[in-house]
């Protein structure tokens, strides 16, 4: 039984059905243009008398038509009858609806799936090497890092969040609570401390305390009177607010000024002394380890996992979606670097192309006739109808660039025709 063309409508999958909205839409662009070209050539054609700059609107109009309606009927040929004439060598694809799924199952057979075939066409073809030279084009390598980022989205939301956090929380129990800290903290801290890296810190820390100093005066005037004694008049209390500050603000620009001032020497000996004893102070030692210990209790870590996979995730997902995130410019470049390896070397080349002759082979030994079966079956089993509206569906909205180039090619030749007919009669 044949497939109706309402009921063939009624199975359609969402894809088809967005490619069905973008088919009607480019059929209308096309039509539009017909119809514009129309207005304009009868626009042209009545006021070309009074004004006969327009004699080339209407040349390229009337071309523009010609085109389109030319281009039109070698379309709608392909799929249906124009205008419901029946018209020889029209509607080709549901006349020959059987002969094309036949020829088609018959040449897949024969042509890709025999086996000595498969085998021999894999082995001359240089797979790799193809492969290799396609994605060593930094314009394919971006159109597959495209694909991949939109599998890894998938793949990102098909993820049991709950099950991820459990792994994290997992890992950070076996590998980052479990180890002692204070004498990995020490040794990194030593090696700081003795590289000068901590003068940065104090030179931050002192530009701040210097910046607050000069911008909130009265906050530390306050804070200096409160320790006064309240019998003191309220002069003294400014004498003394204004001395200490004026102290303070030159005792913090020594600081600065001065590398080796005695405050960033202490700092410095302060520091040296810590990391010290975070890697030989049993005390010390002891007392990072219950911090730790009173981590590991705490139902924050679990916290901290979720918040930890809700981040990450939401940062992949942020860099799968942006074309110019550092996540899809290191797919774009590692799959370029893979394509100039396999472009290159030879042993890697021949390794993968002996793997994919022997996969290939061993599936069309197994499945070759059913699929080109599959495929004779399928196209036999629809009707005509269905058969011109699936393909149409595939392919019509590239088609309908067609009827749009010819529409310009048709315009823009009209317009050349009839100046070189104006530009040769002038001549004569």
């Amino acid at each position: 039984m044949t497939t109706t063309p309402t009921a063939a409508a009624a199975t359609l999958s969402p894809q088809d059905i967005e490619r069905r909205g973008a088919l009607v839409r480019m059929k209308r662009l096309a039509a539009g243009l017909l119809v514009l070209m129309a207005v304009i050539f009868t626009v042209s054609f009545a006021l070309q008398e009074a004004h006969p700059w327009l004699s080339y609107v209407r040349a390229a109009a009337e071309g523009g038509m010609v085109g389109a309606i030319a281009d039109w009927f070698a379309v709608t040929a392909l799929f249906r009858y124009p205008l419901g004439l029946r018209i020889p060598h029209t509607n080709i694809i549901a006349t020959r609806k059987n002969e094309i799924g036949a020829s088609l199952g018959e040449f897949v057979e024969a042509n890709f799936l025999a086996e000595s075939v498969v085998r021999g066409k894999l082995e001359s073809a240089g797979i790799s090497r193809r492969i290799g030279g396609w994605l060593a084009e930094p314009g394919h390598a971006e159109r597959l890092t495209a694909e991949l980022a939109t599998a890894g989205r998938g793949v990102l939301e098909l993820l049991n969040d709950d099950a991820i956090k459990g792994l994290i929380e997992s890992v950070a129990r076996e590998h980052l609570i479990r180890p002692e800290w204070s004498p990995s903290l020490g040794r990194v801290g030593e090696r700081l401390v003795s590289s000068g890296q901590q003068h940065a810190g104090v030179d931050l820390l002192l530009d701040r305390a210097d910046a607050w100093l000069r911008t909130h005066p009265e906050a530390f005037g306050r804070a200096v009177s409160a320790r006064l004694p309240s019998w003191l008049p309220g002069f003294v209390d400014k004498l003394v607010d204004d001395r200490a500050y004026r102290e303070v603000i030159a005792f913090v620009q020594g600081i600065r000024a001065e590398p080796e001032h005695p405050v960033r020497e202490a700092i410095d000996r302060y520091l040296v002394e810590l990391m010290s004893d975070l890697q030989h102070d049993p005390a010390m030692i002891a007392r990072v380890e219950h911090l730790k210990v009173g981590l590991l209790e705490s139902p924050r870590l679990r916290d901290f996992a979720g918040e930890t996979w809700a981040s990450v995730k939401a940062s992949l997902l942020e860099a799968l979606d942006d074309p110019q995130s550092a996540v899809r410019a290191g797919i774009r470049d590692t799959l370029v670097d893979v394509g100039t390896r396999l472009v290159h070397d030879g042993a890697l080349g021949t390794r993968i192309d002996r793997w994919l002759v022997d996969v290939v082979t061993n599936l069309v030994q197994n499945y070759g006739h059913e699929i080109a079966g599959v495929i004779t079956e399928t196209v036999e089993r629809w009707d005509s109808a269905e058969t011109s509206a699936k393909i149409e569906l595939q392919v019509g909205r590239d088609l309908q660039f067609i009827r749009i180039n010819g529409t310009i090619v048709g315009s823009l030749a009209g317009v050349t025709i009839f100046a070189l007919a104006n530009a040769l009669v002038g001549l004569v």
